[in-house]
Parts: C-alpha cells; sequence; structure tokens
C-alpha cells in the first residue's frame, strides 16, 4: 500500500527566493514609506490626545517614567526587526521568518497576528482623532 505524500509544511529559503522571482506583483512601496506607515500607525494621534488625558487622569508623574520605559522597549523592537530584516533574502516580515523557521500554520497565525496589530493601531488613531 503507498502512503499518499504529505504536503510540505515549510518552505526553504532557496524556495521562497525562486517563487519570488517569479512573482508578477510590483512592488510599489520604498523603505522610506514602509517606515512611515509604521511610525504614522504607531504613534498616530494616541501619543498626541489619548496619553494626554491618560497621564492628566490616571499616571500622575510617573507618566515620564513610563515613556522611557516604552522607548527603550521600541529601540529594541526596531533593533529586532532590522536583524530579522537584514538576515532574510526576501520581503516578507516576520510571516515570511516564521514560514521558514516554524511552518504553515504558525505563519498563518503570525500573519493574522500582524493584521490584528494594524487594525487595532489604526482604531486608536481613529478614537483619537474623533476624541
Amino acid at each position: 500500500m503507498k502512503h499518499a505524500r504529505r504536503p510540505q509544511l515549510r518552505k526553504s529559503l532557496a524556495r521562497i527566493e525562486h517563487e519570488n522571482t517569479r512573482q508578477r506583483l510590483k512592488k510599489t512601496l520604498g523603505p522610506w514609506q514602509l517606515t512611515m506607515l509604521g511610525v504614522g500607525s504607531t504613534i498616530g494621534a494616541g501619543i498626541y490626545v489619548m496619553t494626554g488625558t491618560a497621564a492628566a487622569n490616571y499616571a500622575g508623574p510617573s507618566i515620564l517614567l513610563s515613556f522611557v520605559v516604552a522607548g527603550i522597549a521600541c529601540l529594541f523592537t526596531a533593533l529586532s526587526y532590522a536583524e530579522l530584516a537584514s538576515v532574510m533574502p526576501v520581503s516578507g516580515s516576520a510571516y515570511t521568518y516564521a514560514y521558514v523557521s516554524m511552518g504553515e500554520g504558525w505563519a498563518w497565525a503570525v500573519g493574522w497576528l500582524l493584521l490584528m496589530e494594524y487594525g487595532i493601531s489604526c482604531a486608536g488613531v481613529a478614537a483619537g482623532f474623533s476624541g
């Protein structure tokens, strides 16, 4: 009895590079546009509107310390993403890294988490602008 061939759940870097060369989609966003998209959705209106309200009503003088801690966390996150981008030969962010290193299921979960992250950040910006 022959066994059915099980589909490969992980892709090699060579296969991803090969699939990327056959791609017909044109890349229109450059490094500057992608950086501004990330900064805009992260900072947005939240840092200007919502943090002032939170500091006045809830945090008090410790808000400066929380900004320093958040800044250090953002610095390490940016350095981690820079390291990830430097070792991946193709574009794709954390989704491609998850696909290569952990497989299709984890890549699927990471992709949806990235969508949720941008959705929540845009909702925060919209709430700040509407306030």
